[in-house]
Formats: C-alpha cells, sequence, structure tokens
C-alpha cells in the first residue's frame, strides 16, 4: 500500500530504508558469524565420530574377548554391580542469541578408576570390557555434544537466511519503491502548483493592464 505523498512521508520512508539495510548488514554479519561457528563445529564433530567409532570397535572386540574368558552371565553378574555414575551437567553457551549445549561432566573413565566396581572380585578381562565402554560412552556424549549443537546453528542460520533475503528482496525494495513513488509525485504536485500560481500571476497582470 502506497502513502500519501506527503514529506513527512518521504522523510520517514528514507529513515526506514536506512534502518532495513542496517538490519541487512547486521544480520549479515549474524550469519557469517554463525556460518564459521558451524564450520569449526562440524568439523570438530567429524573427529569426535571417527574416535566414537574407534572406541566403540575397542569395546565391542574387549566383550567378545570378555564373553570368550568368562562367559556372558559373569560380564552380565559384574555389569549389575556396577552403579550408575550421574555426572554429566548440561549448560549452554551463547553464540550471537543461539544457545549451543555443553555437557559438563568429568570423565567417566576417571571415575571408574577411582571407584573400580567397590568390593567385587572381577578378572582382568571383565575390567577391560568396563573400561572400553566407558571410553566409548565418553566419546558418544562428546558426538552429541557436538551434534545438537549443529542441529541449533543449522536452524539459527536458515531463519537469518530467511530475514536477510526478505529484507534484500522484500523490504527494502518496497520501501525504495515507495519513496521514489512519493518523490515523484511530489514532483507533479510542486510543478502543478508552480503552473497554477504562474496561472494567477498572468490573470493579476491582465487584470491590472485592462484597468
Amino acid at each position: 500500500m502506497m502513502l500519501s505523498p506527503t514529506r513527512i512521508n518521504l522523510i520517514n520512508t528514507k529513515k526506514n530504508i536506512v534502518i532495513a539495510k542496517k538490519g541487512h548488514d547486521l544480520l549479515t554479519s549474524k550469519q557469517q558469524v554463525l556460518v564459521r561457528e558451524f564450520l569449526k563445529l562440524l568439523e570438530d564433530s567429524s573427529a569426535d565420530r571417527a574416535q566414537m567409532q574407534e572406541k566403540l570397535q575397542s569395546a565391542y572386540k574387549a566383550l567378545a574377548i570378555g564373553i570368550a574368558y568368562v562367559g556372558e552371565l559373569e560380564l552380565e553378574r559384574t555389569a549389575s554391580g556396577v552403579k550408575e555414575l550421574e555426572l554429566m551437567k548440561i549448560e549452554q553457551r551463547n553464540i550471537m542469541g543461539v544457545k549451543i549445549p555443553e555437557i559438563d561432566y568429568s570423565s567417566n573413565y576417571a571415575k571408574i578408576q577411582e571407584r573400580r566396581y567397590g568390593a567385587l572380585s572381577t578378572s582382568m578381562a571383565t575390567d577391560d570390557v568396563q573400561d572400553s565402554f566407558t571410553l566409548a560412552l565418553d566419546a558418544i556424549i562428546e558426538v552429541a555434544k557436538r551434534e545438537q549443537g549443529l542441529k541449533r546453528l543449522v536452524t539459527a542460520i536458515e531463519k537469518v537466511k530467511r530475514q536477510v533475503n526478505a529484507l534484500k528482496y522484500v523490504r527494502v525494495p518496497a520501501l525504495e519503491g515507495q519513496a521514489k513513488y512519493i518523490a515523484m509525485r511530489l514532483e507533479e504536485l510542486d510543478r502543478d502548483t508552480f503552473s497554477g500560481l504562474k496561472h494567477v500571476k498572468r490573470r493579476l497582470r491582465r487584470s491590472a493592464e485592462a484597468e
């Protein structure tokens, strides 16, 4: 909807154009920061995934060896005696308004080494299984942290991208079109007013000459 062709509307429209362009620049900068953070997190995530796969392979290899040495029942008995570890604390890191999860936890492996099943008597095979799966769990937690961060960043980047495009291709062109229309109409009105004044002067002059 076009505004009335008044000078105050022209001034306000030009101000809105400046504001919209500044908003576009700020959002573009935000998008660039988020993309850089995404690429960094993606690189870290790829390294973490590779490490997780390695730890899981080691854990299942240790499990196969453990079953061969002590049997499934012995491993299940040992596992049932292991206390659950509640060592994780979920916090958040703010990146340009995007909340990235940070899992604050002490290494499960370190804690296991401190506790080491309490009074249970275990073999080296069961210890290897426990250690391997605990290290794998640590790696899984790291991957989970990165993956959640990546998902949130992707969502934020897409949102900012839509806002940037809306300003660049819709809002700013619309405002510039309004400003151009108002300026053109004001020029027409000025010309009409000037022509009207000249006509009035001519009539007044003729009337004065006739007298």
